[in-house]
């Protein structure tokens, strides 16, 4: 009678690194976030509705989303370019312009929400030439999408990049030999391969800029029912001892950020779906 020999795990120690993931992992987040959640169940439904559907909330909501959208899908476009630039060409100066992407990680959000006010206020660098044609910036909706997109623009970069630099060259040479012209070759070849990252990234972008605060406080004007964003509305509510009021639209950030979530992986599974299918089908 022969025993089989156990199966090895291909990480050293696997029980143990795992072991320490999940408490890691729940004392970071998962502790934190339920303990929001229960505080949230707390209130009650009516008390609940009242604090995070009041209109000036509503309003928050409408601020934020819409921006964090807009800065989004701005970043989607604009870091698939920078993205691209990086990964396929060499010129003067390409290390500064990678490590400048990474600036937002590094840069005290603070910091950045200042020098856009110095920026785009009609009489700054920017804004002065602006202002005579009626385009305002700092203080209205457009100043929280620039704030928003700078702080997300490094998401989509360093989603994508690494996944066009891996891309096989002679896919594209075999395309051309095909008859494909470049705008053929980038959205029947290209492209597929890079959507589940360029999706990644944007999602990420998008999230981030939901909860942004410091780069958004200086630049936004925090006027109520305009351009109050609700990271400030929720840090006002916790000066004003209102943890309960607080605590309510804190939960439904974190559920419109978990909804995000979900539908990021869905849509990554379901583009990896039609991936392989194609490449079957060829």
């Amino acid at each position: 009678m022969k025993f089989g020999r156990a199966r090895s795990s291909a990480v050293p120690g696997f029980g143990l690194s795992l072991g320490f993931t999940l408490v890691y992992l729940s004392l970071i987040v998962l502790i934190p976030l339920s303990a929001l959640v229960v505080q949230s169940t707390a209130l009650g439904w009516d008390h609940f509705y009242r604090a995070a559907a009041s209109p000036r909330v509503m309003a928050s909501y409408r601020v934020t989303i819409g921006t964090a959208f807009a800065a989004a899908l701005i970043n989607t476009f604009a870091g698939l370019l920078v993205a691209w630039v990086l990964a396929r060409y060499k010129f003067a100066g390409r290390r500064i312009v990678d490590a400048l992407v990474d600036l937002p990680f590094a840069l005290p959000t603070a910091v950045a929400g200042i020098a856009l006010v110095s920026l785009y206020v009609p009489d700054g660098w920017l804004g002065q030439f602006l202002a005579p044609h009626g385009i305002k910036v700092a203080f209205t909706p457009l100043g929280i999408t620039l704030a928003m997109a700078f702080v997300g623009l490094p998401f989509v970069v360093r989603s994508v990049q690494p996944v066009i630099e891996d891309l096989d060259p002679e896919l594209e040479e075999a395309a051309r030999s095909l008859g494909a012209n470049s705008l053929q070759t980038f959205s029947k070849v290209i492209f597929p391969s890079i959507f589940p990252a360029l999706l990644t990234g944007a999602g990420l972008a998008f999230g981030r800029a939901l909860g942004e605060y410091g780069s958004v406080i200086f630049i936004a004007g925090n006027m109520p029912m305009k351009t109050e964003i609700t990271a400030l509305l929720i840090v006002s509510k916790l000066e004003e001892f209102d943890y309960a009021g607080a605590t309510a639209v804190a939960t439904v950030l974190l559920l419109a950020s978990l909804v995000m979530v979900l539908a990021l992986n869905l849509l990554q599974a379901r583009s990896r779906k039609f991936q392989e299918v194609g490449i079957a089908k060829e």
